[in-house]
């Protein structure tokens, strides 16, 4: 009995994660499918989509390598540096206020009230619709003949009669500023609620305690740690904001385009030797997602560091 405890003790334990013998093999045919699925969806096309880009035209037999040329063709585009601009515009205003707006109904909804569940379901539905159908929706009240929006703004004297927001580049841009923050609030607040929902409640009481005024207990013990989860859904809400495609696709049509939708019209509504300067628009739209993530990673980092 004492032999086998001994040769029991002597035994190395198994590391979490491995067989019994210690290889390992089981965790990784696991997930194989699923970065197998990863590989083909997602990988493959950024890859061949790179590979385009640097290509004539790949229409034809044997296209031609031209390198840069498709890059220096939509860098030096003027309306592609409007579409830029629109770009920058649009994801800056829009995710401030969907930040201010969704932090303000978080803590709204926060506090316990008779039908707080009821309102946390529905403050979801503009959330729930998609992009186009939000888009069409509004842009039927931002029509010139039966929109609701535009008889307000002319009955305010903010529109001549005929004139309607969408009318204009900055209409425009303002009409896809107010969609998307009507939609896209509720998202920002849901994440932002999961974050105020796990900070201790003892902390506040102990503030009270001292003597802070709510403001005070808002500044030092809110917003310090909710700065984590609230880089997450700026990282989230900012990604997704600068590649908008729908709401100038619906509303600007070809005369006020995001950077996403000259892609598109180059690709899909140019000639054959306006295919691959489309997707190198495209790609330039995916490089600056990237450095938009690397960005937020690093700030998350050093918030990290700075709880620890």
């Amino acid at each position: 009995m004492a032999t086998q405890t001994a040769e029991a003790s002597t035994q190395k334990p198994v590391k979490r994660g491995r067989n019994k013998d210690g290889s390992g093999i089981m965790p990784y045919i696991l997930v194989l499918p699923t970065i197998l699925l990863i590989l083909v969806i997602a990988v493959y096309p950024m890859l061949d989509s790179l590979r385009i880009s640097i290509l004539d035209n790949p229409f034809i037999g044997s296209p031609a390598v031209v390198g840069l040329a498709n890059y220096t063709r939509v860098l030096g585009d003027q309306q592609f540096r409007i579409a830029t601009l629109n770009t920058v515009i649009f994801t800056v205003v829009s995710v401030a206020l969907e930040t201010f707006f969704g932090l303000l109904v978080a803590l709204l909804i926060n506090k316990t009230f008779p039908g707080r569940g009821l309102v946390r379901a529905a403050i979801l539905v503009p959330w729930a619709f998609p992009t186009v159908v939000s888009a069409q929706m509004w842009f039927l009240m931002y029509n010139d003949q039966t929109g609701i929006i535009t008889f307000i703004l002319q009955g305010l004297h903010l529109l001549k009669p005929g004139d309607t927001l969408i009318g204009s580049p900055s209409g425009v841009i303002i009409a896809a500023l107010i969609t998307d923050v009507w939609k896209t609030t509720p998202f920002m607040a849901l994440l932002i609620l999961a974050g105020l929902q796990v900070i201790p409640a003892e902390l506040y009481e102990a503030s009270g305690v001292d003597g802070s005024t709510r403001w005070q207990s808002f500044w030092s013990i809110t917003l310090p740690l909710l700065k984590s989860p609230l880089i997450i859904a700026l990282m989230f809400r900012t990604l997704d904001a600068f590649r908008v495609f729908d709401l100038f696709y619906v509303f600007g049509k070809r005369s006020v385009q995001s950077m996403s939708t000259y892609a598109n019209y180059f690709m899909f509504g140019g000639t054959a030797a306006d295919f691959t300067p489309g997707v190198a628009a495209a790609v330039i739209v995916f490089l600056c997602g990237i450095i938009i993530s690397i960005i937020y990673v690093f700030l998350m980092g050093d918030t990290l560091k700075q709880v620890d």
